[in-house]
């Protein structure tokens, strides 16, 4: 399985240190910069790049077309400037996607899966990252889930109950099981957890079906 690779380019050591930690939870490799002198030796490894406007030797602004020129990846822009001015000029100088500071770090995370999403079209083969029931598509590389066309937000153990029912759809798991495999015991959650997050799971996914069985457990149902 290949790993999807961000580069995160910010000079604020303390929230650099916080988000590669939430970034790497999520699944992703990592390289770091935290000045633009940096950034040309790590630029072509990265498939998206978080970028710092305000950089110790300016603004990112200015070296970005050059940086493109390097590898044509995914940029989210992340600045303390809120002005309409100011977030033009950075969408217009190369990046894709801009964020203001404070931002909450969910909301990064999900822009990254749609910015990484590569629309599926007639002909594109399944990748081995994919697991995909009726309409629904999920990719582990990626932690993203899109059912119907559409990306479909879900927090982490959400996203890990899914993907463990759909990876196994039709079995039947009992409570204690799905504990097991997705939370596991040494968190000691209880059975009402696994109650609460199916139907979490049930209200943003209302197309899937994920079946009761009384007594038993739960099963997603193959379509």
């Amino acid at each position: 399985m290949t790993q999807t690779t961000l580069l995160l380019v910010e000079d604020d050591a303390n929230l650099a240190d916080g988000l590669l930690a939430s970034l790497e939870q999520n699944g992703y490799k990592c390289l770091y910069a935290d000045c633009a002198e940096k950034v040309e030796a790590l630029w072509a490894d990265a498939d998206l790049v978080v970028l710092d406007r305000q950089l110790p030797e300016g603004d990112s602004m200015d070296w970005l077309p050059n940086w493109k020129k390097i590898k044509d990846v995914p940029i989210i822009m992340l600045t303390a400037m809120v002005s309409v001015r100011d977030r033009v000029g950075g969408l217009d100088s190369g990046a894709t996607d801009y964020m203001t500071k404070p931002f909450a770090e969910a909301e990064l995370l999900a822009r990254i899966r749609v910015h990484l999403r590569r629309p599926v079209t007639e002909g594109d083969s399944v990748s081995e990252d994919d697991i995909i029931v009726g309409t629904l598509r999920i990719n582990m590389a990626q932690r993203s889930v899109i059912c119907l066309g559409s990306e479909v937000i879900l927090t982490r153990t959400e996203f890990d109950l899914l993907a463990f029912l759909a990876k196994n759809a039709g079995r039947v798991f009992t409570r204690d099981e799905l504990l097991d495999q997705v939370w596991g015991y040494n968190h000691y959650p209880t059975t009402r957890t696994v109650d609460t997050h199916v139907l979490q799971l049930r209200q943003k996914l209302p197309e899937i079906e994920i079946e009761t069985l009384r007594g038993v457990g739960y099963r997603m149902k193959v379509q």
